[in-house]
């Protein structure tokens, strides 16, 4: 059963039992009203009776019957009065009733009889409400007769008819209209929920995660669910998106790691199958390479192979850093002086092979300054800016000076090189990203730059970059620093 046929016999049965105890509560409350009103006008005109004793010619009683007064009352009363007289078994009645031709039922008429106070009783076919009781003597109390007292219930009986069945239809009416209402309204109020099944489905069954749900309703329980769906469904789509993005940079990565490695590998297979060649193979096989000869081209492709085996070996390294990253792995970091630190990165840059002049500016103002950090990662880090502005400047200079601004560090590498066009900057901290220009003719793997970025991410820094084609490039790493007191 759906949830609007639920919630449609739930309230329909709700109101059914509503209606239910309204119309017993109104029927019950008129007809005990109606019944005490009787009973309060039957019980005043009983009191008001005044029965007298007739007395036979020998002195005996004969009958009794009310006095003319009473006789009155009861006729402007609508109050039918029956006596019946215990010495001589005769009955008196009211003249309404004999005109009528109507008598109460006298079950048991005898002294001992227990069926006093009131009673319902139908006369000649016509409802009436009688009290009965017995008529004593004033001085002796002695049981004489047997006074019923009555009025006629018809007109109140209709009328409690009539109530009860305005009541029954009325009831039935109204829960039958309740009820379809009920169903129209809960499947309007169930449709949002319909539309967020369908879309849900539709999902399920494409990759269509753009679908969101219209709604301009009030915000209640079903608009903040609706609400919270295409919430859902949009951050859903935004890690879906992100997720394809990851599949297209690890693709991507793979492509070029197989790219970088190929070269390499190809490189050193070529080398070994010449020495094996050479070093197998007879005399009379190589009549044109002498014993010198061959151990000159030998010592060549050794030499290859290892500075193939070197760049592999460097390539694997950075690809390891940026797994780790990519695990989420951290280092630890303590409060180091950067002054020694940045001093021992340029005294060991002006080894590095170069062919642009190395300059180092005045790091003076470093004294006392410290960052929370490792030594290791931000030398690498640094070496790595070094080595690029060596790598792409073939004439010219690269600089190393620093900055302080505003509590932080700004260790500035530049240099005169080749530069980059603007539209280049976004993607350099990509993996295995270079530029068209260099690709090809400079070494490289294109991963130092990522490696470099993830390093200064790890110490919460940002790196600024300045360049411009055939002029030259500037990287600025910020840090945040903490202050000391000077160095001795």
């Amino acid at each position: 059963m759906s949830i609007r046929w639920r919630l449609t016999a739930w309230y329909s049965g709700i109101l059914f039992i509503t209606l239910l105890v309204f119309s017993i509560a109104v029927y019950g409350f008129v007809h005990l009203y109606t019944y005490d009103e009787m009973k309060t006008k039957i019980m005043q005109q009983y009191n008001r009776i005044k029965p007298v004793l007739t007395i036979s010619e020998d002195g005996s009683l004969a009958y009794v019957t009310p006095d003319r007064t009473s006789k009155q009352r009861m006729e402007e009363a609508d109050i039918y009065v029956q006596i019946y007289t215990y010495h001589n078994q005769l009955t008196w009645k009211s003249d309404n009733m004999r005109l009528r031709g109507l008598e109460f039922e006298m079950s048991a008429p005898s002294k001992a009889v227990k069926d006093r106070g009131f009673k319902k009783m139908n006369v000649g076919g016509y409802p009436f409400f009688v009290y009965q009781d017995f008529v004593t003597t004033e001085n002796t109390n002695e049981i004489v007769g047997w006074l019923q007292v009555g009025t006629y219930t018809g007109t109140a009986e209709n009328t409690l008819n009539r109530l009860r069945s305005i009541l029954i239809t009325g009831s039935l009416a109204t829960l039958i209209i309740a009820s379809t209402l009920g169903l129209f309204l809960a499947r309007k109020s169930m449709k949002p929920i319909q539309k967020v099944a369908d879309a849900a489905n539709q999902i399920q069954k494409g990759t269509d995660l753009s679908v969101r749900i219209e709604y301009d309703g009030p915000q209640d329980e079903i608009g903040r669910l609706i609400g919270t769906f295409n919430g859902m469904i949009a951050r859903t789509e935004g890690f879906y998106k992100e997720l394809e993005d990851a599949y297209a940079a690890q693709r991507r990565f793979v492509s070029d790691a197989s790219h970088e490695l190929r070269t390499p590998l190809t490189t050193i297979r070529g080398n070994v199958d010449l020495l094996h060649k050479m070093w197998t193979s007879s005399p009379s096989d190589r009549p044109d390479l002498d014993e010198e000869t061959i151990r000159q081209i030998s010592i060549e492709a050794v030499g290859d192979i290892a500075d193939e085996a070197k760049r592999m070996s460097r390539l694997v390294s950075d690809m390891l850093s940026l797994a780790r990253a990519d695990t989420g792995q951290t280092f630890e970091k303590e409060p180091i002086a950067l002054q020694p630190l940045i001093e021992e990165v340029a005294r060991r840059a002006k080894f590095l092979p170069k062919t642009a002049e190395w300059h180092v500016g005045d790091l003076r103002s470093l004294n006392g300054v410290y960052v929370v950090g490792n030594r290791d990662y931000l030398q690498q880090m640094l070496f790595i800016f070094i080595e690029n502005g060596f790598k792409y400047t073939p004439e010219g200079e690269v600089r190393l000076d620093v900055i302080l601004y505003k509590g932080q560090i700004g260790i500035r590498i530049s240099d005169t090189g080749i530069g980059m066009d603007k539209d280049e900057i976004p993607h350099i901290f990509e993996r295995f990203y270079r530029a068209d220009q260099s690709r090809g003719v400079t070494e490289g793997t294109g991963l130092g730059l990522s490696i470099a970025k993830y390093i200064i991410d790890m110490h919460n820094g940002s790196v600024e970059v300045v360049t411009k084609r055939g002029e030259g490039s500037t990287f600025i790493v910020w840090l945040p620093i903490i202050f000391a007191p000077p160095l001795e």
